[in-house]
């Protein structure tokens, strides 16, 4: 199983939110390479990142920032936040980025996902954010009345072979992942799932890279010291992929 540290920016800066909630934002740095760099000493290959300013509003008011976390970090990076259209997707794309995200698009604009899926086959992947079994979309802020499961269990027919599943209840509380979902969501063929809030501990990551689940993504406990990074790669099998 992969780890990937995350880097969640707001206005340039690296932060947190809890469950999703923009007033609730803690902020952790300054300085986002800075950020990468220490991952990369602890062993780290990838790198998730949201674009929250995206995520919440449109546009892509982080690219700079993203592009020369692509180019400068030595870090494998997927963004997710403001690829909203082809244009925006190819134009992270173009800059280093190696897979992207889509997130309220997938929901509102299924064409365009699997339009993107084919034309750059690995490099995009569903972000499913789930709020009580539903699927939220602009930011967590809106939730819709599709139910996440069944949603994701269709992505494989729209040609997408990557989801990140993230449980809102879960993110940025250091409670745990929802290894129940994971476990459900890990049973779909042809789908790569990478687990998403509340993976605080060891034994977490041990848990998810038993159910073969394709990697975990680590935020709030690197930051706030719960959490080993070099340890939570040895965990997961050395972070690598079989």
């Amino acid at each position: 199983m992969l780890i990937f540290p995350a880097i969640d920016l707001r206005a340039g800066q690296v932060v947190r939110l809890t469950e999703g909630d923009y007033d609730q934002m803690t902020v952790y740095g300054t300085d986002p390479l800075a950020a990468a760099a220490s991952f990369k000493a602890a062993g780290a290959e990838w790198l998730h990142v949201v674009d929250l300013d995206a995520a919440k509003d449109g546009g892509q008011q982080n690219f700079a920032i993203i592009e020369k976390l692509a180019k400068e970090s030595g870090l494998t990076l997927e963004v997710g936040g403001g690829a909203r259209s082809e244009e925006s997707a190819r134009r992270y794309l173009d800059a280093g980025v190696f897979r992207v995200i889509v997130g309220s698009a997938a929901v509102e604009k299924p064409a365009l996902l699997e339009t993107l899926a084919a034309r750059y086959p690995g490099r995009i992947a569903a972000g499913v954010d789930a709020k009580n079994g539903f699927v939220a979309i602009h930011g967590w802020r809106t939730v819709t009345d599709i139910p996440a499961f069944g949603f994701v269990s269709r992505l494989p027919e729209q040609g997408v072979d990557t989801v990140i599943y993230t449980d809102i209840s879960r993110d940025g509380k250091l409670m745990g992942p929802n290894l129940d979902a994971y476990a459900r969501l890990s049973e779909i063929d042809g789908l790569r799932v990478v687990a998403s809030g509340g993976v605080s501990s060891l034994e977490n990551v041990e848990a998810l890279a038993k159910m073969d689940v394709y990697a975990a993504i680590i935020g709030k406990a690197l930051y706030a010291g719960k959490i080993d990074l070099k340890q939570a790669i040895a965990a997961a099998g050395g972070g690598k992929i079989a």
